[in-house]
């Protein structure tokens, strides 16, 4: 959240709303980049190692608290958007290594829901509480010292980091059927509607923002946007586990898509400022009740050899279609009721697609189950 404030501070708002699209293209180009390594080089190298999970874990956290500390005497400058890329790829490190890290620390597959909601209710707890205090050091002291107060959380995430657990087990080099493994019916068909979800996420963070920009709206509106993204986040990640209890992820995936689009609908109709923050509620609270769902989906049946091949991977194409979206925000007529209907149909085609592709799968499914 400190880095977020920082850079929007310095990247976005600091621009006039022309230059602001320039910038956000220039940011999203950035954001793919650290894919190349990610990808290709830490999913073996996570699966391969047992105590190497938390000292990379570790090594992330510690790395973007120096990187902070290095962007705060850059943030006026182009050495900012290198350093950028550097801290994103630390952060698609940690957050890939934590996804390897997770079955690793519960006792049975059912459980891995409530543990990544667990995960992410942290994290939205955190960023409510760091948020005000990042706002507040922003406007007193200026963005500088924004990153270099975000360096100290990411130091003591360092520390805490190396009580983390060993895994269990350390893969071998990936076997044709591990590659295999990956794609199994189940991981692809979620993954392909997760797909979808990411995209419409990356359409709407920065659509909503230039709509707002260029209809010269405040930082009150601005406020009011993200703090209904940060409630939608809230209400999926606490609705997941309760729905897991109840149903299996692949139905907790069709739920949170399709019934979604429709309220769309209605908020793309009645467009407004209002209608907007509604949006962004939806959309948050169904990719982040999704995201569990897949993550939980990912850990049940991926092996543990190639799991943390599975996320890096998986993580990769979301991140793409992510940056798809945020680009389509970007040239996208700047127009908030056609932006609105967009979304909805995206996610009804999502949602259906999926429902039709899990009706189909069951039955071989339920054939396989017993061998």
């Amino acid at each position: 959240m400190f880095v977020t404030v920082a850079l929007a501070d310095s990247v976005f708002f600091g621009s006039a709303a022309s230059a602001a699209r320039g910038k956000i293209l220039l940011y999203l180009v950035l954001t793919m980049a650290p894919f190349a390594v990610i990808a290709p080089v830490l999913g073996p190298l996570l699966d391969r190692s047992r105590g190497g999970r938390r000292l990379i874990l570790m090594l992330a956290m510690v790395g973007r608290g120096v990187v902070c500390l290095v962007m705060a005497n850059h943030i006026h400058d182009l050495y900012l958007y290198p350093l950028a890329f550097v801290a994103l790829v630390l952060s698609k490190t940690q957050a890939v290594t934590k996804g390897s890290l997770v079955p690793t620390v519960v006792g049975a597959d059912h459980e891995l829901v409530r543990a990544n909601s667990r995960l992410a209710l942290m994290s939205i707890l955190a960023g409510t509480i760091g948020a005000p205090f990042a706002g507040l050091i922003l406007k007193v002291l200026g963005g500088d010292w924004v990153l270099r107060a975000g360096s100290l959380v990411f130091f003591g995430a360092g520390a805490l980091a190396l009580a983390v657990p060993r895994a269990r087990t350390a893969a071998p080099d990936e076997t044709v059927a591990q590659r295999a493994a990956l794609h199994v019916p189940t991981i692809i068909r979620a993954g392909t509607a997760m797909g979808f979800v990411r995209g419409v996420v990356g359409f709407m963070t920065f659509f909503g923002a230039i709509v707002l920009k260029h209809d010269n709206y405040g930082a009150k509106e601005f406020g009011l946007l993200i703090g209904a993204s940060a409630l939608g986040n809230g209400l999926g990640t606490a609705l997941a586990p309760i729905l897991r209890r109840r149903v299996r992820e692949e139905w907790i995936l069709v739920g949170v898509i399709s019934a979604p689009a429709l309220l769309l609908l209605f908020a793309a109709r009645a467009y407004s400022i209002p209608a907007l923050c509604v949006a962004a509620f939806i959309v948050a609270a169904s990719a982040a009740c999704g995201r569990l769902a897949f993550d939980s989906l990912v850990q049940r049946d991926a092996s543990d050899a190639a799991r943390g091949r599975a996320f890096a991977r998986f993580e990769t194409r979301f991140q793409l279609v992510w940056v798809a979206g945020g680009v389509l925000a970007c040239i996208f007529p700047t127009n908030g009721r056609a932006g609105l209907f967009l979304v909805a149909l995206v996610m009804l085609f999502a949602g259906f697609a999926y429902l039709g592709a899990v009706r189909r799968g069951e039955p071989d499914e339920a054939t396989a189950a017993p061998s």
